[in-house]
């Protein structure tokens, strides 16, 4: 059995990312004690006790108050236990200000993950989630836009791998095959599915 593993997986909105992560945990829970945690949801607690009312206010907050919740956020996972722990999160925050990094240098190491996964698709699909999400207040973008986040992400992926000395990974969530992207995750993190 492998040792433990704290995986973080990343993906712009709309790629799927957070269903894709429920299923690989369902499948790795069969062999493993595996958790997720939302980062976004740890900093969320922290910023409703400024008065912030939804998480896509919450990233419309000064990239300094951003700063202070990330902190917080990669202590608590730190400090977690359990054989696999998944950590669900955005590698970038678009703000006025410009790409906002959602895993610095200061995150990762307090992190330490032993795995960086991305989940991507094609993006035109995620343009075509995106709009059609009625349960977000969702930026619209254009394909050509989506494409150009997919790519910054794979370049801070990359980069954190350097960071961090985890190996990265990109995982395809096409339309209709989040099966075979969480069999990707199991597999990645070393928890065969067959």
């Amino acid at each position: 059995m492998a040792g433990n593993k704290r995986a973080i997986i990343v993906g712009i909105p709309g790629v799927g990312k957070t269903t894709v992560i429920t299923r690989a945990a369902e499948l790795l829970s069969k062999k493993r004690n595996a958790t997720i945690v939302t980062y976004g949801t740890l900093m969320f607690e922290e910023a409703q006790k400024l008065g912030v009312k939804d998480r896509d206010e919450m990233r419309r907050l000064p990239v300094e108050k951003q700063r202070q919740l990330q902190e917080s956020a990669a202590r608590h996972i730190a400090e977690m236990k359990n054989d696999i722990v998944i950590v669900d999160t955005h590698l970038f925050i678009s703000t006025d200000e410009g790409y906002y990094p959602g895993l610095p240098m200061r995150l990762v190491t307090i992190m330490n993950p032993t795995n960086l996964i991305m989940v991507a698709a094609d993006p035109k699909q995620i343009a075509d989630r995106r709009r059609n999400d009625p349960t977000r207040k969702r930026d619209e973008a254009s394909a050509e836009a989506i494409k150009n986040d997919l790519d910054i992400s794979k370049m801070m992926l990359a980069s954190c791998s350097v960071i961090t000395g985890a190996p990265f990974a990109i995982v395809l969530n096409d339309d209709g095959k989040v099966d075979e992207a969480a069999e990707g995750i199991a597999r990645i993190l070393g928890v065969g599915t067959k």
